[in-house]
């Protein structure tokens, strides 16, 4: 992949998490369909707020998603609003929340900086900068 920068007036970006929700309870609730429904609701989301999802997939009980996002935006922010849209949309859809409830996301999630150079090469990097005299 092509580090592609975001260049807005007074900065050059290129932020990208690697983010991960779980299900409430970590109940295995997801199957295609609903997996379809988050992932057009994250992408609305992502446009709505000027960021990106460059790749997002998964699996019965969790959703992986890449994110590229402008420094204006914090992660809490991101994460706050993807799963607060997607719950309402969920339930809205028809389908079943874990256990009855209202909620569908457990309230934690993991998120990770990704890309760049590894922090060996940076920490050298940096150490190798000339002070000056």
């Amino acid at each position: 992949m092509t580090t592609q920068f975001r260049r807005e007036r007074h900065s050059v970006t290129d932020l990208k998490i690697h983010l991960v929700c779980v299900t409430k309870y970590r109940d295995e609730i997801f199957s295609g369909k609903e997996l379809k429904l988050i992932e057009e609701v994250f992408r609305h989301i992502a446009k709505q707020m000027n960021f990106q999802i460059l790749e997002i997939s998964g699996e019965d009980e969790l959703v992986h998603a890449l994110i590229e996002y402008p420094p204006k935006l914090s992660v809490s922010k991101i994460v706050n609003a993807l799963k607060g849209v997607s719950s309402r949309r969920y339930g809205q859809a028809g389908f079943k929340k874990p256990h009855g409830k209202t909620a569908l996301w457990s309230p934690s999630y993991f998120a990770v900086s990704v890309g760049g150079a590894p922090i060996e090469v940076l920490i050298q990097y940096i150490k190798n900068q000339e002070k000056p005299s």
